[in-house]
């Protein structure tokens, strides 16, 4: 399958470069680009349990985002010493990662299947993962064949995007109860010229009366209310109701499953993302409602993560 391309992610993001350092007055010596990369990369290894290679990277994201530069300019002035307000909007940037607020949130972005999205803390962090999700979703859409698909809860707008991208025959709703999860999602559809979505504010189905698709992808909140992982890492810095579905993280999937044959084409298919440990529950919920060809994929971890069924071409009456 070929994957459309969108411009690399850094493209564009280049300014024109940061004045030299005016010096720290009192006779100090400026700090040098490096000198600060150096640091913050030591920092960042020991605080967060990262690689060497992760936190290079992550220092180097943190100074490109500080400098409004793109990181390939970094790299040819590393010389380049910081001035006292820079160096202080360096150090302010690198204390909030070391408290642990995700990345994604202090630049406000995140690539997400060759896109650049906007990403805020009203929405989930897209995932690489989640790109398995929009993998299932394109295998089973002609790219020359128009047709309809609902992305439910949708966030940031990642895979109602990427699927508008991808399949540019298709009209794509994309669904959310937030507000603000919405207003980042419209955000990113303006900034990369899509026109095949339409933005819906929704519980679940219940804007829809009774329109069809031809393809259902979800990525709903499937972490139990009482898991400690919520307590840890980035999760602490997401929006818990795109993350918490009840006493076993199976409420909102079973919402979905329940009633995504009321807005689905004869053929039509429906894919989730799911927890690790949910496979098995989720192939009972889609055999339950009446899919069929039900099928479970691992993720490039080795871990189930993508479950889906298709609706019955005719259904049994």
């Amino acid at each position: 399958m070929t994957r459309t391309t969108a411009p690399h992610a850094e493209q564009g993001l280049a300014s024109p470069s940061p004045s030299r350092g005016e010096g720290w007055g009192g006779g100090e010596t400026p700090a040098t680009l490096a000198h600060w990369l150096n640091g913050a990369s030591a920092k960042l290894q020991a605080a967060l349990n990262l690689t060497r290679r992760e936190a290079r990277l992550e220092a180097q994201c943190l100074a490109a985002h500080g400098l409004k530069v793109a990181r390939a300019w970094l790299i040819a002035h590393d010389d380049h010493c910081l001035s006292p307000r820079q160096y202080e909007d360096l150090q302010g940037l690198l204390q909030r990662r070391l408290d642990g607020e995700p990345i994604a949130y202090i630049l406000g972005r995140r690539a997400f299947y060759d896109l650049e999205l906007v990403v805020t803390p009203a929405v989930l962090i897209p995932r690489p993962e989640t790109e398995l999700l929009v993998e299932a979703a394109l295998a089973r859409l002609s790219p020359k064949t128009p047709c309809r698909i609902l992305d439910l809860g949708t966030g940031s707008g990642a895979i109602a995007l990427a699927l508008a991208y991808q399949r540019p025959q298709a009209q794509v709703t994309a669904v959310d109860r937030c507000a603000q999860a919405l207003a980042v999602a419209r955000a990113n559809a303006q900034r990369l010229s899509l026109n095949n979505v339409r933005f819906l504010q929704s519980n679940w189905y219940a804007g829809l009366d009774a329109e069809r698709f031809d393809l259902i992808v979800a990525n709903p909140p499937y972490v139990a209310e009482d898991d400690p992982h919520l307590r840890q890492g980035d999760l602490r810095f997401e929006p818990p109701e795109a993350l918490r579905a009840g006493p076993d993280g199976l409420a909102d999937i079973r919402a979905i499953v329940a009633s995504a044959p009321e807005h689905l084409r004869p053929g039509g298919w429906l894919l989730l993302e799911h927890g690790h440990d949910q496979a098995t529950a989720c192939q009972a919920l889609l055999t339950a409602a009446g899919f069929e060809t039900i099928f479970t994929l691992a993720d490039l971890a080795g871990l189930p993560r993508v479950s889906g069924g298709r609706w019955p071409a005719r259904v049994a009456t």
